[in-house]
């Protein structure tokens, strides 16, 4: 598996690429700050590394146009610890956010988690499938909903969270299964983070066409609401 690590800081570089490489993972640092996005066609990595301070262009501005072309998982890691910063690489289209400093052993896991879900056994187990809900139609494997012949492509972190509420729906998913099946430990994501997941996704569906698409039952969870007859 590669990892592409945008990170400037080269102690801290060398210390994750000493950690990663005992796990077999293949680390590619970039050899010119301007042509990240150059770079990561030429690496074709598994997983992107990404820090928020960069030189030239900030890592939000590198998650934004990498996510424009690929749907290859993006975790965020940076000494940056407020919820905006959090939110905005959220909104970019990041999966995960880690604060500096971390363990080592947590980084290794969240690589784990992303890594084992797009491309293991829970990504094998969603090829060729199809969920529905009244007109909504999502393909798992292609991370794409379709609305009444409008389209729109989800990240993965999206996607999971759709699959849930189609699987459950009409009913309500609380907010316990889905921070269990999203993230390995929930006590390492707040409520902060889970709102703005359902509200990116939220937004997209509202751009098909549905009304209020995800409902919020408070203080309880999500349920999934299109309008006509549940199928």
């Amino acid at each position: 598996m590669k990892i592409f690590l945008i990170e400037d800081e080269k102690s801290l570089v060398k210390m994750i690429e000493s950690q990663l490489s005992r796990y077999a993972f293949e680390t590619f640092i970039p050899q010119d700050f301007e042509k990240i996005l150059e770079e990561f066609h030429r690496i074709e990595p598994d997983l992107v590394l990404l820090d928020v301070n960069l030189p030239f262009f900030d890592g939000f501005y590198w998650c934004q146009k990498i996510r424009e072309q690929s749907l290859v998982p993006i975790l965020f890691i940076s000494a940056r610890d407020g919820n905006m910063d959090q939110v905005m690489a959220l909104e970019y289209g990041a999966d995960d956010f880690l604060i500096k400093p971390f363990s080592y052993e947590l980084l290794l896991a969240k690589i784990k988690s992303h890594i084992r879900r797009v491309y293991g056994d829970y990504a094998q187990s969603n090829r060729a499938r199809q969920l529905k809900a009244g007109e909504l139609i999502y393909y798992p494997e292609a991370l794409k909903m379709n609305y009444l012949e409008k389209e729109e492509v989800l990240t993965v972190r999206e996607g999971e969270l759709l699959t849930l509420l189609m699987m459950a729906y009409p009913e309500m998913v609380s907010r316990e299964q889905i921070l269990n099946k999203l993230w390995d430990d929930e006590r390492f994501v707040d409520d902060n983070t889970l709102s703005v997941n359902v509200g990116r996704l939220r937004k997209k569906m509202v751009s098909l066409g549905l009304d209020e698409p995800i409902q919020t039952i408070r203080g309880k969870g999500y349920a999934l609401f299109i309008a006509g007859r549940p199928e």
